[in-house]
């Protein structure tokens, strides 16, 4: 019953629209106050939760990809897409895409996609004569390949809650990414054939060199990161301390773009997301604790086997309660709350943990683009002026190809693990 009346606080705090962290820590208080265990258990949890190698990660990669939106490298990786793709029927649609992939082995972020290309890539298509909802809506969906292709925010953050490899993750991730990529631009093609959407401009291979030599600096970022990691050079904390190092080193003395001032707002943006960050998961760390004493994600495995006992059914059905989820909650709450529960029954069916974190966070990247949390719609809403209800409307027919690699990666297991398994296994 106490239990029962944990999950429902926890609930009603989330509708109430009390910050997540709050949310958890209150549920997971009163659990313990009516169970009467020692109130030191909860500092013991959050200090446990939070006292991880692998999440020093995460400050540096989110300092390194807004050094890199702050030194104006993403104008420089836009052009090289552009000369790169742009010959392409719809050639702006694959330059987003392009520019997404690019940008993800830098960022890891989707909402840092969005918020860093997405001014640049909707401006360039408008003033092509695109849709604004075309512009929107591929923006909004190439932005979710970022926390798929290394390095990954969201996959660090489940690395340390699910206590896997999050080299392995980083590995099994750049598959899924290259494939979410090309269905991607096979939408972009099909758009282009029925609205007559022109080519941006013909291949010309002085251009290209012109544009290659001025990214080829900031190309080396997920060079020096994945390569790094994959080749064991590294760890993914000290690759991430590299890139800020990287960034740093183009901003200050390349392109002499960052200033003092840019590099302390950048640096309190930094401070602000990794704590916010933090909180998260030092709440959800007392949180999992309670659920892991109480065998609940083993009672849940039990109450699915009553239902159904296919595995395909099953891993359905937890597809769905992500999916649904991801539509209410920020990424990092919903990795941290549904993790403990919902892996431990992945695991029971089979699925390797580094293969349900990959449909896991993928999962949650849907729910990015859709309402009412819909975090990359707000972002691309004030980038564009455009009101947030048409956002939603233009980026709906783009969830289409997504959640059909969704699909192929929970039923295709060796499309995101044949990498890790050739490199650690």
């Amino acid at each position: 019953m106490t239990l029962a009346l944990m999950f429902v606080i926890l609930f009603l705090l989330l509708i109430i629209g009390a910050p997540v962290a709050v949310a958890l820590g209150t549920a997971s208080l009163f659990f313990i106050a009516t169970s009467g265990m020692p109130d030191v258990v909860v500092l013991h949890n959050m200090v446990n939760g939070i006292n991880s190698f692998p999440l020093i990660a995460v400050p540096f990669f989110i300092l390194a990809g807004h050094l890199m939106n702050s030194s104006g490298i993403t104008t420089k990786i836009f052009a090289f897409a552009r000369a790169t793709v742009g010959w392409m029927y719809g050639g702006l649609g694959h330059v987003n895409v392009g520019a997404s992939v690019i940008f993800a082995g830098m960022s890891g972020a989707a909402v840092a996609d969005a918020g860093g290309l997405g001014n640049i890539e909707i401006k360039a298509m408008r003033e092509a004569g695109y849709d604004s909802d075309f512009s929107v809506g591929i923006t909004a969906a190439s932005s979710t390949i970022g926390p798929i292709i290394p390095p990954s925010l969201p996959l660090v953050v489940y690395g340390v809650i699910a206590n896997a490899s999050i080299g392995q993750l980083f590995a099994a991730g750049l598959v899924p990414g290259l494939i979410m990529a090309m269905s991607l631009m096979i939408m972009v093609a099909v758009y282009s054939r029925i609205r007559n959407y022109p080519r941006d401009d013909r291949f010309r291979g002085s251009v290209f060199l012109r544009t290659l030599v001025d990214a080829l600096l900031p190309l080396f970022t997920p060079i020096i990161i994945v390569g790094g990691i994959l080749t064991g050079a590294f760890t993914p904390t000290e690759a991430a301390i590299a890139a800020v190092a990287y960034a740093m080193i183009l901003g200050l003395f390349v392109y002499r773009t960052l200033t003092p001032r840019r590099i302390l707002n950048v640096s309190m943006e930094t401070v602000e997301t990794t704590a916010s960050i933090m909180v998260i998961v030092a709440a959800s760390a007392i949180f999992g604790w309670i659920l892991t004493a109480n065998q609940v994600a083993q009672k849940f495995a039990g109450v699915l086997l009553t239902m159904t006992d296919s595995p395909t059914m099953i891993i359905l059905v937890i597809m769905l309660i992500v999916l649904v989820v991801g539509c209410f909650m920020e990424t990092i709450a919903a990795i941290t709350i549904l993790t403990p529960v919902l892996l431990p029954v992945a695991v029971q069916m089979g699925i390797d943990p580094v293969h349900f974190g990959i449909i896991l966070i993928l999962n949650l990247m849907i729910g990015l683009l859709t309402p009412p949390v819909g975090m990359v719609l707000y972002v691309l809403s004030k980038v564009s002026g455009v009101p947030f209800e048409r956002c939603v409307m233009a980026t709906l027919p783009f969830l289409a190809p997504l959640l059909f690699v969704l699909l192929l990666l929970t039923f295709v297991p060796a499309l995101s693990m044949w990498l890790p398994t050739m490199i650690y296994r």
